[in-house]
Formats: structure tokens, sequence, C-alpha cells
């Protein structure tokens, strides 16, 4: 009886220390929180320091994006960062004629066609967009997140004292009830896209101190890329107002801040 009493002792113990360790190790699981990529840009300018902070929502799945900084009357006056396939004009997954998808060129003009158009490049083939011979500089571009990230810049303009931030957002294979994969079936540009691009803006006055800002959507682009207009009805849109879950807007003017420790 005594050593039937002492292995059931020895079994509940282990079964104890078991137990634990899968909790903590839940725990840990359960709470970590995931890494805020940082990003830097335009370190070499000499104007006013912004970060762009980005908390991505519920369907945020490897969107497309640009980010720039306008006047107040809608002027295009520098890139912020642009997502690289578009500033590069060439996609990694692009060629499958020898059964692998490899990098190539790839035009994709309803991906961010608002920010094509303000930007004013217009190439040989009529889009606004950059292309592997004309591509935008290294300093403004990188690969998209893949996660929450905070974006470092500085403007070109020292004297730049009002101005807005936009964003530009694009998630392909967005399908819903509205903008289906059948509703254009001749616009292979639409097909691209899915649901339309976003706009994001948030207005900073430093002359007023206010140098802090949620961005807030102000419409979205054409679903194929035909224009560079800001539509304003959003009521067809669902998942797409869901990629971002917040995009806060600050400029420090510390140009320390442009080299944190965490940088890729």
């Amino acid at each position: 009886m005594k050593n039937t009493y002492t292995i059931f002792l020895a079994m509940t113990g282990l079964l104890l220390v078991a137990l634990t360790n899968q909790c903590q190790n839940k725990s840990v699981v359960t709470g970590a929180v995931p890494a805020t990529e940082t990003i830097i840009t335009n370190p070499e300018e000499k104007g006013p320091v912004v970060s762009i902070s980005f908390q991505k929502g519920r369907f945020h799945n490897h969107p497309l994006m640009a980010i720039w900084v306008e006047d107040t009357s809608g002027r295009f006056i520098q890139n912020i960062y642009v997502a690289e396939s578009i500033a590069k004009g060439v996609f990694r997954h692009a060629d499958n004629s020898r059964g692998q998808w490899m990098p190539g060129e790839i035009r994709r003009p309803a991906a961010l066609p608002y920010w094509g158009h303000k930007w004013g490049i217009r190439a040989d083939d009529g889009l606004y967009l950059p292309t592997p011979k004309n591509p935008l500089p290294d300093a403004v571009s990188g690969p998209t997140p893949q996660g929450d990230f905070i974006i470092w810049s500085r403007l070109a303009d020292t004297t730049l004292q009002v101005f807005r931030v936009m964003l530009e957002i694009n998630q392909s294979w967005d399908w819903n009830e509205y903008w289906t994969n059948n509703k254009f079936p001749d616009d292979k540009d639409y097909k691209t896209s899915s649901q339309p691009a976003l706009v994001y803006s948030a207005t900073l006055d430093l002359t007023k101190g206010i140098r802090e800002a949620e961005m807030q959507v102000i419409g979205r682009s054409h679903y194929s890329g035909k224009d560079g207009n800001l539509y304003t009805d959003l009521a067809t849109l669902t998942t797409a107002l869901q990629i971002a879950k917040s995009i806060k807007v600050t400029c420090s003017g510390d140009a320390a801040k442009l080299y944190p420790s965490n940088t890729r």
C-alpha cells in the first residue's frame, strides 16, 4: 500500500509539472506582442522630421501602399515611402514561364492610382507608374512591412510648416459582395485590385502647435486606375476598411529620432 501511494504521489507531481509548463507556454504565446518594424526614409534631407505609426487591422494581408506629403491645396511635395514593387516596377512573383515564380516587370495601374497621378510622372506607356528603367530611389522605397511598423522620415523643405501626410493602400484579392471578381469581366486591371485602394489623410500645422494627428479615410481611388480622382463613396467597401487599425502621424522635429536602434 505504501509503495502504491508513493507511486500515486509521484505521478500526480509529474502531471502538475506538465500542466504548469503547458499553461506557462500558452501564456507566452497568447501574450506575445508582435514586433514593430522601423523604417527610415529620406535621412539626408534637412526639413522637419515626421513619423508614421501604422497598426495593422484584422484584414491586413500583404497590402501595397504609398505615403507622401502634399500642401493644403493638394500639390504633391515629396514621397515618404512607396512599396518596392510599385517603386521599382518589378514584382517578386511575376513570371511563371519557367515553371516557378520569378521576379519580373508588371504594370499595376489599379494598385495606387491616386498616388501615381499626384506624383505626376508619366511613363512611356501612359501610366503614372515608375519603371525598372526609371525607378524611385531606395531612399523612399522598400519591401512592404508584414505587420505593424513605424516610418521615420525627413522633409526636404526646411520652411514647410503646414502640410498633409497622405497614404494610399490597396490589397489584392479582397473581393466582397459588391466588388466581385466578375463585376468588370473585361477589365484586367480591376482584377488585380478587387476593392479599390483607400486614401487616408492627416494635416499638421506647426504654426499652431498641431504636431500629431490620426489619419482618416477621405475616399477611394478608381477601381482600375483609369484616373487619379478621389471618390468619396465608401458604402460598398468592407474588409478594405480594416486593412489598417490605426495610422498616426507625428512631427517631432528631432532629427536624432531618424536613427533608432532597431532599424532594418
